[in-house]
C-alpha cells in the first residue's frame, strides 16, 4: 500500500495533536493505522486541523517538478531499501516520495527547528518508515555506509562546506549519492555557490569517486554518483 497526500496530511496533524495539545479527538482516530482510516474519518481528522488553522498549504495537491521526477525514476529503477534525505525542508521531494515508496526506511535530515518539527509531528502521526533528526550533513555521524541512497536536492549551494558536505554523504552512502543543483545563476540570496559539473566532478574524485552521470533538467544539474564496489563493502 502506498501513501496519499491525505494520509501525509492526516499524520501531520494527529502528530501535532500527540506532541502539542490536549485536543478533543477519540484515542481511535489518534492511533488507528492509517491505512485503515475511513473517508470519514480522514475528514473529520482534516476538520479538526482545519478548525486549529495548522499550516496544511504543505500539503496541497501541486505538479511534480521535473527535478523530482528524475530522482524518483532513478529511485524506482534501483529499489533501495534505506534511504537518507538531506535538508528536506518543506517536503517538496520527501511527500511525494513517502507516496511512491511506503516500504523504504527514510531518515530526514534538517538543520531549522520549524522543519525538523514539521516532519516530526508526520512522522508521530503514523508513517511508520519516516525517521526525523535535526543534523547537519557536514557533522551527522552516521555509521558508514548506512544508507543505499543519500539525496542531496537543491541542498548543496547552501552549504559554506561543499566539500566537506560531498565527503561526509559519501562515507554514509553504501551505494550512490544523488544530487540536484541549480545549473545557472540566480536572485536567491541563500544560494552561495554556482555548482558546475566541472566543480562537482572534482571534488567528488577528490573524494575517491569517479562513476559519475550528469544530465539537466529545467534549469537544473542531475547528478548520480556510484561508489565502488570497493567501496560499498
Amino acid at each position: 500500500m502506498k501513501y496519499n497526500l491525505d494520509l501525509i496530511r492526516c499524520a501531520y496533524i494527529r502528530g501535532t495533536i500527540k506532541n502539542n495539545s490536549n485536543w478533543d479527538i477519540s484515542e481511535e482516530l489518534l492511533t488507528k493505522d492509517l491505512f485503515e482510516l475511513s473517508n470519514s474519518e480522514i475528514n473529520e481528522i482534516e476538520n479538526i486541523g482545519k478548525e486549529k488553522e495548522l499550516k496544511l498549504y504543505y500539503f496541497k495537491e501541486k505538479e511534480e517538478l521535473p527535478r523530482v521526477s528524475i530522482v524518483l525514476g532513478f529511485l524506482r529503477n534501483i529499489c533501495p531499501n534505506s534511504l537518507l534525505d538531506v535538508g528536506s525542508g518543506r517536503g517538496v521531494f520527501l511527500f511525494p516520495l513517502l507516496q511512491e515508496f511506503s516500504n523504504i526506511n527514510i531518515t530526514s535530515i534538517d538543520l531549522l527547528d520549524r522543519r525538523v518539527e514539521l516532519l516530526k509531528n508526520i512522522k508521530d502521526g503514523g508513517i511508520n518508515n519516516l525517521e526525523v533528526l535535526k543534523e547537519d550533513i557536514c557533522t551527522y555521524n552516521a555509521q558508514d555506509n548506512s544508507f543505499e541512497v543519500v539525496t542531496l536536492l537543491e541542498v548543496l549551494e547552501h552549504i559554506p562546506n561543499v566539500l566537506e558536505a560531498i565527503k561526509n554523504a559519501i562515507r554514509i552512502s553504501k551505494k550512490f549519492i544523488v544530487v540536484t543543483v541549480p545549473s545557472k545563476k540566480d536572485n536567491n540570496p541563500e544560494h552561495i555557490h554556482l555548482l558546475t559539473k566541472e566543480k562537482l566532478t572534482n571534488m567528488f574524485n577528490s573524494c575517491g569517486v569517479t562513476k559519475l552521470k550528469f544530465s539537466g533538467v529545467n534549469g537544473h544539474l542531475f547528478l548520480i554518483a556510484r561508489k565502488s564496489d570497493k567501496d560499498d563493502r
